[in-house]
């Protein structure tokens, strides 16, 4: 595999959309040929040549191909934007749109990021050493269709309306999650190793959470279902069951209703 380093060198003025650093981007092309790849400054068109100092060439095809940000990008958006392969690593924190539909790879955030990280996410791993803001593995405003595949990684905590429309895939957070996580869901997976605030899986028709922590206001659509010992990322524990979100339409498979799963650890 083969590493380019692009450090920043002319922070922008205003925001940097910069979708074009990505392994699939990249690949085959020279350190100078990286340099000529468009940007845009707000409105006004660019090349990344103009904000990074580009070291090493890319590898062959997208999957040969790994990717270090370094320097101040908490202005740059998009990074990471629709890769299938190869690695990105961001060593510190960045702007919206981190691995927006994603479709593979590996994309490593060493700090925070700002909301839609991992929009309408389908594959790949994206892990986010700090903190992720709202509408993290969320659908893109006006759309149905949120994260369907993939891992999200979060070790702080993570902001609002996180896997909304949620379809498929995993999210585990280390730390707390705010308002609405998994509103709308019709599938995936969510684990809060620290405590939920309300309206979790508000419209949920599918899908699993785990909350290890506290859950500040629980949804009157959901329902207790029991108890069940489980273990879950590594963890063994005891957790109370409800099913829902009862308020919602829920398909029927080989004629048993399908309802979404809460499990609160005790």
């Amino acid at each position: 595999m083969e590493t380019v380093t692009i450090t920043m060198k002319n922070a922008p003025a205003l925001y940097l959309e910069a979708d074009t650093i990505s392994p699939d981007a990249f690949a085959g092309k020279s350190a100078a040929q990286i340099a000529e790849l468009p940007v845009f400054e707000g409105n006004v068109p660019s090349t990344l040549g103009k904000y990074f100092a580009i070291s090493g060439n890319a590898g062959a095809t997208a999957e040969d191909t790994k990717i270090v940000v370094k320097g101040d990008v908490k202005r740059v958006k998009y990074l990471g934007f629709k890769m299938t392969a190869g690695e990105l690593v961001i060593e510190g924190s960045t702007d919206q749109y981190v691995g927006a539909w994603m479709k593979g790879g590996k994309l490593l955030a060493k700090g925070d990021v700002a909301a839609f990280a991992a929009t309408a996410m389908k594959g790949g791993e994206l892990t986010i050493e700090g903190n992720a803001g709202n509408y993290l593995g969320a659908a893109y405003r006006g759309d149905w269709r949120g994260m369907s595949g993939g891992k999200i990684l979060v070790k702080g905590n993570a902001g609002s309306d996180i896997g909304m429309y949620m379809l498929g895939g995993e999210i585990v957070v280390g730390g707390n999650v705010d308002v609405h996580a998994m509103t709308h869901a019709e599938g995936g997976k969510l684990v809060v190793k620290g405590n939920a605030k309300s309206k979790l899986g508000g419209q949920m028709v599918e899908g699993t959470i785990f909350v290890f922590g506290t859950i500040e206001v629980m949804m009157p659509g959901f329902k207790p279902d029991g108890e069940v010992e489980l273990e879950v990322e590594g963890r063994k524990a005891t957790f109370a069951h409800f099913i829902g979100d009862l308020g919602e339409r829920h398909k029927k498979k080989k004629g048993v209703v399908v309802y979404g799963n809460l499990y609160k650890k005790l």
